[in-house]
């Protein structure tokens, strides 16, 4: 019996990079504001297109889901305003 491991790489990946991505959001709308969705918007447009040209089907899937999360990152960094506003977040006291 053989095992077959790329489900559990794809996983990790997914994990890995939807706390990455979260982070991300925080950090960004700290410092940028909500400005900071068109970070997101050009990097999950280009993992996209990276996973579409790539032949490997294990590193067209772990790209293709990074470029999906990182396309709802422009709804999470939004949606951080509002969690900001409500305190459950910190405001850069140095933005407007």
């Amino acid at each position: 019996m053989s095992l077959e491991y790329s489900g559990l790489i794809i996983g990790e990946w997914v994990f890995v990079i939807i706390m990455f991505a979260r982070k991300l959001c925080i950090w960004g709308e700290y410092h940028f504001g909500t400005k900071f969705w068109i970070f997101f918007l050009v990097a999950g447009l280009l993992f996209l297109v990276v996973a579409s040209v790539v032949e490997n089907k294990i590193v067209s899937v772990m790209l293709s889901s990074a470029g999906f999360i990182f396309l709802w990152g422009i709804h999470e960094t939004i949606e951080q305003t509002e969690r900001v506003k409500k305190g459950w977040y910190p405001l850069n006291p140095k933005r407007k």
